[in-house]
């Protein structure tokens, strides 16, 4: 995406508290309010506030569910214009935003600071309890609940409850034989999506999991983990 660049003269409005500039005086306006905590704008639905009244403007669309941008190859509408442009990079193949550790591309920038946590080994969210890592706040709010105990999602067939929504919606395939993942060589379906993924290694003979020790390698880590207890290593 390419962007306007402006010579100092043309941003003659400063902040005076962060020195940040702008060509409106509005804009600087608006701006100060994330200095000075005043939110004007009111929803006049929920009463949630805003230091924009842009963002007013695209807040009271959720409660109308107006979705005024449409894409022009599948149809589906959106609310917001910016999420309208991150849908329409699946259907060009488009992926800007580019791993500078690894190369692998992605079409939000999002997903990519997420991924680059992985090669540091570690995520910004910590567990209080046990420390562990996460690069997503929802996956620490499930993990946490293997501490309390909690298990929110029940299962209406069976009553076995789950963590996540994500278990529930996968155990209940196997009592209606979903099987929705299928591999595009030998055609056959799996209820998950990583056991396709593992199965699919049997064709490729990709093998990414290797023993440290011996550097024999696996096509799962479960695999290479029952492996290595075999040298002692558990």
């Amino acid at each position: 995406m390419r962007h306007k660049c402006y010579r100092v003269s043309e941003r003659p409005y400063c902040c005076d508290v962060c020195s940040k500039v702008f060509t409106k005086k509005n804009n600087l306006i608006s701006h100060k309010h994330s200095h000075n905590g005043e939110r004007p704008y009111c929803c006049d639905v929920c009463n949630k506030t805003f230091t924009h009244k842009s963002n007013l403007i695209t807040h009271k669309l959720l409660h109308s569910g107006e979705r005024p941008y449409c894409c022009d190859v599948c149809g589906k509408a959106f609310t917001l214009k910016c999420h309208l442009r991150r849908h329409k990079l699946l259907h060009s193949g488009e992926r800007p935003y580019c791993c500078d550790m690894c190369s692998k591309a992605f079409t939000k920038k999002s997903t990519l600071i997420r991924h680059k946590y992985l090669h540091g080994g570690e995520g910004p969210y910590c567990c209080d309890v046990c420390s562990k890592l996460f690069t997503k706040n929802s996956s620490l709010v499930t993990h946490k609940r293997l501490h309390s105990g909690e298990r929110p999602f029940c299962c209406d067939v069976c009553n076995k409850t789950f963590t996540s929504k994500t278990n529930l919606t996968k155990h209940k395939r196997t009592h209606s034989g979903e099987r929705p993942h299928c591999c595009d060589v030998c055609n056959k379906t799996f209820i998950r999506k990583f056991d396709m993924l593992c199965h699919q290694r049997l064709h490729s003979g990709d093998r990414p999991y290797c023993c440290d020790v011996c550097n024999k390698a696996f096509n799962k880590k479960s695999n290479m983990v029952r492996h290595k207890r075999g040298h002692g290593g558990e």
